[in-house]
């Protein structure tokens, strides 16, 4: 396992998604295969996760915090409020002290802790981060010791520069990968000049850079990759970034042809590796051997710059044009 930098704690540069953990948005995952993808990551030398007070409502911490009380490994949780609509106040109003304060403390229940060590907005309306309420918000938990560190998770380029304005965030999430490059060149220089951390989510697109799908494949009624393909749920841009399916089946067929033979998850994940700005990337998991196949990304060897340049020209005139939903 490689690691980076963050706030001065050394953190795996492959972290490890949970969404999947909720087991609401990817299809059902028991109990002992969720617990034995979390040891999967740990024993491999992993030590960040990524989770949500949304992920099938609680599910997904409540399992990480049972692994927690298993494990004797340092490893740093990171969550996200804010999209929560299980009470008459719920989204889009979590944005006042006592809600999100509120959130927090649940979190802390569910995950078995007296501190989170990075708590996230969960991509909240632009409005909001403009109006900048909820960072003081954060700044005042933050000083009653429920959290180490704050940070966002952004929609677009404009509100990750929006929460570049208040230099205490901490980190920000971002939607990076080979169909969505365009973050690089709009903030990428200002998040590292400001020390703030880059965490990319979505790195295979929704499993499409595994290169395991076809035109005929599909997906359960409850997958977000059937009921959010055209973003009826929430952003498309959170399901195959914002490229359609089949659009995006036949876009990966050029994409292996300017990528040395390898293989494609890996290729992908150390793409987005190969950026200095990036603080870690948090592929999810289903399956232990996909925990596995990540972590190897580290060791694939760099792409060249000519490779580099090549995809760089690709997304521009043939992938950036496709994208739907707001980025």
């Amino acid at each position: 396992m490689d690691y980076r930098i963050f706030k001065g704690d050394q953190i795996a540069a492959i972290g490890l998604g949970t969404w999947q953990l909720g087991s609401a948005d990817w299809g059902q995952i028991d109990e002992a295969k969720a617990l034995d993808i979390l040891n999967t990551y740990v024993d491999a030398g992993g030590n960040f996760i990524d989770t949500a007070d949304v992920y099938g409502m609680g599910t997904s911490e409540r399992l990480i915090g049972k692994f927690l009380k298993q494990t004797n490994k340092k490893v740093y949780v990171a969550t996200k409020i804010g999209r929560r609509n299980d009470t008459p106040n719920g989204w889009p109003q979590n944005f006042t002290y006592d809600a999100i304060r509120r959130h927090v403390e649940d979190s802390l229940t569910h995950l078995g802790l007296d501190q989170l060590y990075l708590e996230q907005l969960h991509c909240i309306p632009t409005e909001i981060l403009r109006q900048g309420e909820v960072f003081d918000h954060l700044r005042r938990i933050q000083e009653e010791g429920l959290i180490q560190h704050f940070g966002v998770s952004v929609e677009t380029a404009e509100e990750a520069l929006i929460c570049l304005e208040h230099p205490d965030v901490a980190a920000l999430q971002i939607i990076f990968n080979l169909f969505r490059q365009h973050l690089a060149d709009e903030f990428f220089d200002k998040a590292s000049a400001q020390g703030t951390a880059l965490i990319a989510r979505v790195p295979l697109a929704s499993g499409l850079l595994s290169g395991k799908f076809t035109r005929s494949t599909t997906f359960d009624d409850k997958d977000h990759r059937h009921y959010n393909a055209n973003g009826d749920a929430f952003n498309v841009g959170e399901t195959f970034s914002g490229i359609a399916f089949e659009k995006g089946i036949e876009l990966l067929e050029e994409i292996r042809d300017i990528l040395p033979e390898g293989n494609l998850a890996q290729q992908s994940i150390k793409w987005i590796l190969q950026h200095a700005a990036i603080t870690t990337v948090i592929p999810g998991a289903s399956k232990v051997e996909q925990v596995q196949s990540n972590i190897a990304a580290t060791q694939q060897p760099n792409l060249d710059n000519d490779t580099l340049q090549k995809l760089k020209e690709f997304y521009t005139e043939r992938i950036r044009p496709e994208i739907r939903g707001k980025y």
